[in-house]
């Protein structure tokens, strides 16, 4: 089976590169390329221009890669997102996540990893593994441990994927913030994770969150 794959991205030159590879890996083909969300969505009038991913840039014009991504989520959810940014910093990729980001890589990503993450993306939902990880978190373990959550920390840790502040999570549950930290800490060390962004990929990859 072949997969179909449009790429969104406002550097001409770098996005004709990434269609080139994209189109050397043996099940995907690109449909064509956007220079932003907007255009993206103009070419989605056709059901024929839907594909079944989409490779997308975050920082662009007229509509970003976390707007873009959001609308899709929503309105066709059939075209599943892999980001591909240079951003590497916690609060954009949770963003991208929470948008409905099956997958965040980063540009200077190796060829077998963007073809191994489009794979998984396209078979099983998503891709979540150390590539962005390591930068941010550390290396995560791919079988998850089996942990025993109470439902408080349940509670806790969905609203972790929420834009909330820590201090508003407190407000939330009726709780002190010393008490929240609690439950942040111990989650940390129940789930092998540094910071919120593991709480988020560890939510998502259990189901706990459906971004």
């Amino acid at each position: 089976m072949t997969y179909s794959v449009v790429i969104v991205d406002d550097h001409t030159l770098l996005s004709q590169a990434i269609a080139g590879l994209v189109d050397s890996f043996g099940k995907f083909k690109v449909l064509y390329n956007c220079k932003n969300g907007q255009e993206l969505l103009n070419r989605f009038t056709s059901p024929k221009n839907i594909p079944d991913l989409v490779l997308m840039d975050i920082n662009m014009p007229i509509l970003n890669g976390i707007e873009t991504t959001q609308i899709l989520k929503t309105d066709f959810p059939q075209a599943k997102v892999l980001a591909l940014s240079i951003e590497e910093d916690e609060g954009t990729i949770l963003k991208m996540l929470r948008a409905g980001a099956r997958g965040y890589l980063m540009k200077d990503t190796k060829r077998e990893i963007l073809e191994e993450a489009l794979l998984n993306i396209a078979q099983k939902g998503y891709y979540h593994t150390n590539t962005v990880t390591q930068i941010l978190v550390g290396t995560l373990e791919k079988k998850e441990p089996i942990v025993d959550l109470k439902d408080r920390e349940l509670e806790f840790l969905r609203l972790a994927c929420s834009e909330m502040t820590y201090r508003e999570i407190a407000d939330a549950m009726h709780l002190s913030p010393k008490t929240i930290e609690g439950y942040r800490d111990a989650l940390h060390e129940k789930l092998h994770i540094k910071n919120r962004i593991g709480l988020v990929l560890y939510a998502i990859r259990n189901k706990i969150f459906e971004p």
